[in-house]
């Protein structure tokens, strides 16, 4: 069965835990905890329809203020296909777990209230999904019940989302679809109130294959730990564990260490008691060379031909996620995988205002939810690719040096 993974986004209040819910209950998933905390729900309310946001909303502080505000990720099946969707938060201040959530995902739905239209987190979100390089994103037009189904006002959001999508990002595979999660229109079945409409219902959508975006494949493995063992069978045995980010290697494979750039050449592969003669990316392995080098926690392995960047300079975009401001001169910890050192922000190019997407100049100061363009200064060889190119190895967080609270994903430009 094919997986596939969802972020759910849009501005609070517009529906997308009653969405999920109604996936779930119109794809018959739930479980029978699931059913009989929805039926006490909808009773205590006395709701003539299913409470079906009661579904994901599990904190007590998000019953309570009737938003969700933690990401809480869903799994269900169907017949052909398995799903993990995580449900963000909607509120501007709870930006930061949208891009928690939909930094796994391979779909990003973004719900738009058809009372309000577009919004800014609408805007914003539409622009993180595209900094993640997102397959696809299907704006679902809901609340239509509440505008009676209105033909006119659908066209006049799809408008307003066409021209977001030209001026930001017009590659972007997307589809729009109205409906009304509260009522189930187009959700799973057709709806009955919207002849109008000839398109696929959000189900339908979520069951097709996006067009996967294909990035470079050049082999980068991000040694974890260093193994060596004088067991029996295993003599003077040195070999290095790690998780390959992209690309594929083999034994008889020249690689190159960095930062000692030495070179060697690969004479085992294994995964735990299986010996391979290929891996590829997402296997965790543990390689053995020729040569002894001096390889360590940290290192990445690479072929010679396709060694990344070296420099100690990195433009990068941030999307800030702390309340503590930041400034050009602040310092703070870059990690990576294994990579782990100190850096410093040797200047705030640009903020981006992603309602109008444009770029705004001399920015002195970066606050909770910008997205900025910035120089960092490396206190050593990150040895990054370009996100666009490879996005395994094109990521990364910096983390407080005080605090150690994250305060930002970056992404190398």
């Amino acid at each position: 069965m094919e997986l596939i993974r969802i972020s759910t986004a849009g501005s609070v209040d517009d529906g997308k835990s009653t969405l999920i819910g109604r996936l779930l209950y119109d794809n018959n998933a739930l479980t029978k905890e699931q059913e009989e905390l929805l039926a006490k729900k909808t009773a205590e309310k006395g709701w003539e329809d299913p409470d079906l946001s009661v579904i994901t909303d599990g904190l007590i502080a998000e019953r309570e203020q009737g938003i969700t505000i933690d990401v809480a990720n869903i799994y269900f099946s169907t017949e052909t296909h398995k799903f993990i969707i995580a449900d963000s938060p909607g509120h501007v201040e709870y930006t930061r777990n949208m891009v928690t959530g939909a930094s796994m995902a391979d779909t990003s739905i973004i719900l738009v209230d058809s009372r309000k239209g577009l919004l800014e987190q609408s805007y914003r979100h539409f622009f993180i999904s595209n900094l993640l390089r997102l397959n696809r994103v299907i704006f679902a037009i809901n609340k239509m019940d509440l505008v009676d189904y209105d033909q006119d006002r659908f066209i006049e959001i799809a408008i307003q989302i066409q021209k977001m999508v030209e001026n930001s990002a017009p590659e972007m595979n997307y589809a729009i679809v109205p409906l009304s999660s509260l009522k189930g229109d187009n959700v799973v079945h057709p709806s009955q109130n919207m002849n109008w409409y000839k398109g696929k219902t959000l189900n339908e959508l979520l069951h097709e294959a996006p067009e996967r975006i294909v990035t470079a494949s050049s082999f980068r493995f991000d040694v974890q730990q260093v193994i060596h063992s004088q067991e029996n069978g295993f003599t003077d045995y040195r070999a290095f564990a790690g998780r390959i980010l992209s690309g594929k290697v083999k034994v008889g494979d020249e690689i190159v260490a960095l930062p000692s750039n030495r070179t060697s050449k690969i004479t085992e592969i294994r995964r735990f008691k299986e010996t391979l003669n290929e891996a590829r990316p997402g296997d965790c392995v543990s390689i053995s060379l020729k040569d002894e080098i001096d390889i360590s926690r940290g290192v990445l392995l690479t072929h010679p031909e396709a060694i990344p960047d070296q420099s100690n300079e990195m433009k990068a975009t941030l999307v800030w996620m702390d309340e503590k401001n930041a400034h050009s001169g602040s310092k703070f910890r870059l990690m990576c995988g294994s990579r782990n050192f100190p850096v410093k922000i040797q200047s705030i190019e640009n903020k981006i205002d992603t309602t109008l997407a444009t770029k705004l100049a001399n920015t002195d100061s970066i606050e909770l939810n910008d997205i900025v363009e910035v120089t960092l200064r490396l206190s050593q060889p990150g040895y990054f690719d370009a996100y666009t190119e490879n996005k395994k190895n094109g990521v990364f967080i910096l983390v407080d040096l005080q605090s150690n609270n994250t305060v930002a994903v970056g992404f190398k430009q």
